[in-house]
């Protein structure tokens, strides 16, 4: 009779990037960076202007093709080898800083049209949704806290949010990772816990990674920190500890 391991099946990382490296004209945007994201993690990724926080996550979305190194999604799948549509009928969602809504329409119509991307926006326009589809926007509407305001276009949304409506937008795509770029940058105090707990909530179901340089709301979140500087990972670890190293000091807080 075979013996039965008593060791647990390793997990592979949801995100792998493995020595990627992009030059644009001569200057290294990404030096050699490595990273590894686990499935169901939170990490808030922060760093000097330049480091290649933005050049990061355009990596991983296929914004920009690597001059080497790898990026792995889910294990084995390469996502160099992929556009950026693939990319995102693969599970990753990107919410950059300026938020992207449909101003004219209101909040339940744009997450309806999120909701219905398969369906088509022609679609979407001529036809009613289905009952699991109210379902689910009831269910989007609950979690970025935009019930009672269903009915109002989005242009009458204050900034924050705009970027909530973005998020449960996203959402509503089901992606499995979520890259969130600077999600509370122009917000009030209020709107910035908010946002740190509608992320913290989000993260009970989903992997998110989060560039952020507001310390506090990176405090807020309660995660694992990469620190990145001239596109190379130059501390990784609890808030604390990040802030603690010398370097960081130098090169980033100590600005």
């Amino acid at each position: 009779m075979n013996a039965i391991s008593d060791s647990p099946r390793k997990i592979d990382p949801l995100l792998y990037l493995d020595g990627v490296q992009v030059s644009f004209d001569g200057f290294k945007a990404l030096n050699n960076l490595s990273l590894v994201v686990e499935p169901g993690e939170m990490r808030a990724v922060i760093g000097p202007n330049g480091a290649g926080k933005t050049t990061m996550m355009d990596v991983i979305t296929g914004k920009t093709r690597p001059d080497a190194g790898k990026v792995f999604f889910r294990g084995d799948i390469d996502l160099t080898k992929k556009d950026e549509a693939d990319i995102a009928q693969l599970g990753i969602g990107r919410k950059f800083q300026k938020p992207t809504v449909f101003e004219s329409h209101t909040v339940y119509d744009n997450l309806l049209l999120a909701l219905a991307g398969l369906r088509g926006p022609t679609a979407v326009l001529f036809a009613r949704e289905r009952a699991d589809e109210r379902r689910r926007l009831e269910e989007l509407l609950g979690i970025v806290k935009l019930c009672d305001s269903r009915h109002r276009l989005a242009a009458e949304l204050s900034h924050g949010q705009k970027q909530w409506l973005e998020i449960g937008m996203l959402l509503a795509q089901e992606p499995k990772l979520l890259l969130v770029d600077e999600p509370v940058a122009g917000m009030t105090d209020a709107e910035t816990e908010e946002t740190a707990y509608l992320l913290r909530e989000i993260n009970k179901t989903r992997t998110v990674v989060v560039v952020e340089h507001d310390m506090t709301f990176v405090r807020a979140l309660g995660v694992k920190v990469t620190c990145l500087h001239e596109g190379s990972v130059l501390a990784e670890g609890s808030l604390d500890a990040v802030s603690a190293n010398q370097r960081v000091v130098e090169v980033y807080l100590g600005r």
